[in-house]
């Protein structure tokens, strides 16, 4: 339940995910720019890249949708 005056958990997740999402997404990035000398399997995939967008997208939803103040 959503009572006056208190901030949804779900927007506190909706923060994190979008921190998480953007510290991927740069670290996916920085791997793009500086390859590792012995890369894993399937580096060629990007998945810090796509993992990160991911999870900006999902925190970016949630943040908004359940922001404080709304409606």
């Amino acid at each position: 339940m959503h009572r006056k005056g208190m901030v949804s958990i779900w927007f506190f997740i909706g923060a994190l995910l979008l921190l998480y999402g953007i510290l991927i997404t740069g670290a996916g990035l920085y791997e793009l720019s500086h390859p590792a000398a012995h890369p894993v399997v399937h580096a060629e995939l990007h998945a810090g890249i796509w993992w990160g967008g991911i999870l900006v997208v999902l925190g970016v939803f949630y943040s908004l949708k359940f922001r404080p103040g709304r409606g």
